[in-house]
């Protein structure tokens, strides 16, 4: 177990953004990580990833607490059993040299596995929910083991059960994926130049990667839009309805945002990615605030131009 006091969070978040926390702990097996709960019950502790879904927006006053389980296993049943703190693209790379499919899409977005099953992260049509087959757990308060099927994991866009009603309770220490037997190397290779040739790469520029999500709207709200713009990009969400069953189409935000002129513009040292206008990237030593104050205008003008709100995917801490 690692155990630093005051130390900068720096390398711990994708924006690049300073901030301190008071004690950070990073642990390498399950009897650590109830060894730190044990030990630190009822402080405030904050488990992150690699930290590229977070805004810190000030130092963090408790126990960050991160995994160092970083391993791998595949089973004869065409599953792998991936340990939290692993990073999801270096699966995906492991994966495909094995000559294994169906996590290829989701080559080279940052995080780590534990994180892919809280977020649901996706790209490019696939979601971590059409390839998780269980989820393994620590209950924070009981220090017992829980596994979550696929469905009781209640997963939705960017969306699941460990953001809502189990968020703070459970702790994902380990995902089981269900992949099959086929060569993604063609795949892989293209999704990695495709997000390399529009989003800022990880560790030069600081981000965290789309920083909005994409709204979704009823379907007649897409209609009357489509009126006014008709090359507006839609796209159908048959398996999702609105509070009153409407059906609902999804509008990609970045669109929206082009729309309303944010591209490339800039609000002290944060930038709309001029690449890709759903990114907003630390350009010039930007604050904490600078990100917030460009965030919040980008929303109001789609709002304003539109009638629709974006929210942000990022955490603001």
């Amino acid at each position: 177990m690692k155990e630093l006091k005051n130390i900068s969070l720096l390398s711990y978040n994708t924006f690049g953004l300073e901030a301190k926390a008071k004690l950070f702990i990073e642990y390498y097996s399950l009897d650590e990580l109830r060894q730190v709960l044990r030990e630190h019950k009822g402080e405030r502790i904050l488990h992150i990833g690699q930290g590229s879904n977070l805004l810190f927006t000030q130092d963090f006053d408790g126990i960050i607490l991160h995994s160092g389980m970083a391993r791998a296993k595949f089973l004869d049943d065409n599953t792998v059993e991936a340990q939290n703190g692993l990073r999801l693209d270096d699966m995906i790379a492991q994966l495909t040299d094995m000559g294994y499919c169906g996590l290829e899409k989701l080559s080279l977005i940052p995080g780590e596995v534990g994180a892919s099953a809280v977020q649901n992260v996706g790209a490019y049509g696939v979601e971590a929910k059409d390839v998780i087959d269980r989820v393994y757990t620590l209950d924070v308060e009981t220090l017992e083991e829980r596994v979550f099927t696929n469905a009781e994991c209640k997963f939705g866009y960017r969306d699941s059960a460990f953001k809502h009603e189990l968020k703070g309770r459970y702790i994902v220490t380990l995902v089981v994926y269900k992949v099959q037997p086929g060569d993604a190397t063609k795949t892989r290779e293209e999704i990695i130049a495709t997000r390399n040739g529009k989003l800022p790469k990880v560790g030069e520029i600081g981000s965290a990667g789309s920083f909005f999500m994409n709204p979704f709207v009823p379907e007649e709200k897409a209609k009357a839009l489509l009126a006014l713009y008709p090359d507006m990009p839609h796209f159908e969400a048959p398996s999702l309805e609105g509070r009153a069953g409407e059906r609902l189409s999804k509008i990609p935000a970045a669109w929206l945002i082009e729309q309303c002129g944010w591209k490339g513009r800039t609000l002290g040292g944060a930038q709309v990615w001029p690449k890709q206008p759903l990114v907003i990237v630390n350009a010039h030593n930007a604050s904490a605030q600078d990100i917030m104050d460009l965030a919040a205008q980008v929303s109001k003008s789609v709002k304003e131009k539109f009638g629709i709100e974006i929210r942000p995917e990022v955490n603001y801490i």
